[in-house]
Order: C-alpha cells, then sequence, then structure tokens
C-alpha cells in the first residue's frame, strides 16, 4: 500500500511540474493547506480521492493518469469483468477499485468501494469535491453524513448529493460495507 500511495504522489508531483504550477498554487486551486498539500505530493500521507480528481481536473488529464501512470485507451465502451478493476489502496480502511479506468473523456468516475469497520468511537473524516456523487450500497451498513446530517444505508439503498458539502462515510458494525460510488 505504501509503495502504491508513493507512486501516485511522484505522478502527482510530475503532473504538477508539467502544468507549471508550485505547491502553492496547486494547494490554492484544491483549496488545501500548503503544507498539507506537500505532505500528499511526498507520500507522507494518504492521498484522498477527491483531491487526485481536482488534480487530474485542474490540469486536464484522465485521473488514470494519477491513479495507474497510463491513459486510458477506449472510446466506444470500458468492460470490466468481476474484480478486474483496478486497484487503488488509499489506507486500511478504504480500497477503491476503478470500474471505467480505460475509458477516455469519463463524465463520471465509478468505483467500487469496500470500507472497513473501525473501532466505536472513531472520528468521521469529511471531505469536499467539485460536482456530485451517487452511492448505492451492495453489502454492509454504512454510515453516511452528508452537510451535518447522518444517513443509515442498507443493501439496495443510494444516495445522489452535491459532493461540494462536507461528507463522509464509516462502515457500521463489525463486517466491511461495499458500495458502488460514481463521481460526477
Amino acid at each position: 500500500m505504501a509503495n502504491e500511495i508513493v507512486g501516485v504522489a511522484t505522478r502527482m508531483k510530475e503532473l504538477r511540474e508539467i502544468c507549471e504550477y508550485s505547491q502553492e498554487e496547486l494547494a490554492a486551486k484544491l483549496n488545501v493547506p500548503v503544507a498539507k498539500y506537500a505532505a500528499y505530493e511526498s507520500g507522507a500521507i494518504d492521498i484522498p480521492i477527491s483531491v487526485l480528481l481536482a488534480i487530474a481536473n485542474t490540469c486536464q488529464v484522465e485521473p488514470s493518469a494519477l491513479l495507474t501512470g497510463g491513459e486510458p485507451k477506449l472510446h466506444v465502451y470500458c468492460l470490466t469483468r468481476d474484480g478486474q478493476g483496478v486497484g487503488v489502496e488509499r489506507r486500511k480502511e478504504y480500497q477503491y477499485q476503478s470500474l471505467a479506468y480505460n475509458f477516455g473523456g469519463k463524465i463520471a468516475e465509478p468505483f467500487i468501494v469496500t470500507a472497513g469497520p473501525v473501532p466505536a468511537g472513531t472520528p468521521l473524516v469529511v471531505n469536499t469535491h467539485e460536482g456530485q456523487e451517487f452511492d448505492y450500497v451492495i453489502e454492509g451498513t454504512l454510515r453516511f453524513v452528508v452537510n451535518g446530517s447522518e444517513l443509515i444505508l442498507n443493501p439496495g439503498d443510494s444516495l445522489y448529493f452535491n459532493s461540494g458539502y462536507p461528507h463522509g462515510l464509516q462502515a457500521v458494525g463489525t463486517e466491511p460495507v461495499k458500495f458502488l460510488a460514481v463521481v460526477l
């Protein structure tokens, strides 16, 4: 996992330099403190998927350029078989599987996300990013907070929201939760 984060961080730095932004300029565009951005870029801390999507958008590249180091090659359709998407293990509690990593010009980023259980009382981490998001629970129970409202989602439940508002999630109970997340 650490090697994967360092790889993504290295590609972040290279992309920033290609786009001719300083760390300060890109941090301002992303609305994150410069010290935090520098820690992302060094691979010292986990990089939220929302930050990766915002960097890709700012630098006008496909998110897969950051996630995999390659450019998408498909433009008619992208078939991803069960369990075959590109894995993005950002931190122990969350695993992302990109379902359309090889499709160019996407208007949405679909992921299967698995969130592991966390100890009771673990603080909820919230974030924001431009756009909208759709989440559909496949397995487990998901505690979701958006703009201060707490929602409990069970298998078959879905949530569509403005991701510019603070939001975060946690698995409820002792089992992981698996859900489809589509970031628009």
